[in-house]
């Protein structure tokens, strides 16, 4: 999943972006307001943390022209501000959730899992296809009953490939999947990443459409 962060305290985005990735998620960190709807204007993101007291554009702001331009992106508000009054302006502006800081980063991770199941059209918390069984929350995969240890990029591909079986994911929409602003990403990424689940999960899994993309079987 790619994740934006907007947090203006720089020991929370960097300890957010570090845990999101480490999550298996790309995760991209911007400060303010303003770049923040420019970011969300160009980039589609599959959800948004987002804090309320930011420079420029306050969150408030950025979430409510994020609604009024039809983007549906799943909204997560991050922030101090715990009154009864500041929940409901935050929910009825468009937020999908709210956490008030401190937080855990625990519960953080399973509020998006939730609000990203639902995105999906998902009621379970795992998904299932065929003999595979991918857990999110515990990062797990298992084959016919067996556990398959798999690193964070080749769990973020299989979980980008298994949310639309039978659909193709160009390379550009999976590089989008699997990193972030920053990461350096080589030019046959994915294709390791592939051979390697391939290999772990047998070959006739993952189709490649050749000059297209790639695709689960259904």
């Amino acid at each position: 999943m790619r994740i934006l962060i907007v947090e203006d305290d720089p020991m929370i985005g960097a300890s957010l972006r570090g845990y999101l990735r480490g999550q298996a998620h790309a995760a991209d960190w911007i400060e303010d307001g303003e770049a923040a709807s420019s970011a969300l204007a160009t980039q589609p993101y599959d959800a948004v943390i987002l804090d309320l007291g930011l420079p420029g554009h306050g969150g408030l702001e950025v979430l409510r022209n994020l609604r009024a331009a039809g983007n549906a992106v799943p909204v997560l508000i991050l922030t101090a501000n715990d009154s009864t009054a500041d929940k409901i302006a935050g929910l009825d502006a468009g937020a999908d959730d709210y956490l008030v800081k401190p937080f855990d980063p625990g519960e953080l991770g399973a509020r998006l899992r939730a609000l990203l199941r639902r995105k999906a059209g998902r009621a379970g918390p795992v998904i299932r296809h065929r003999d595979l069984v991918l857990d999110p929350g515990s990062h797990s995969v298992t084959q016919a009953d067996k556990e398959v240890p798999l690193s964070p990029k080749e769990f973020a591909l299989l979980h980008a490939l298994l949310e639309r079986p039978g659909q193709v994911l160009s390379r550009a929409q999976l590089e989008d999947r699997l990193y972030g602003w920053g990461e350096e990403v080589e030019s046959n990424a994915v294709d390791v990443h592939v051979h390697a689940l391939r290999r772990k999960l047998g070959a006739g899994l993952i189709l490649n459409i050749r000059g297209v993309g790639w695709r689960v079987l259904p």
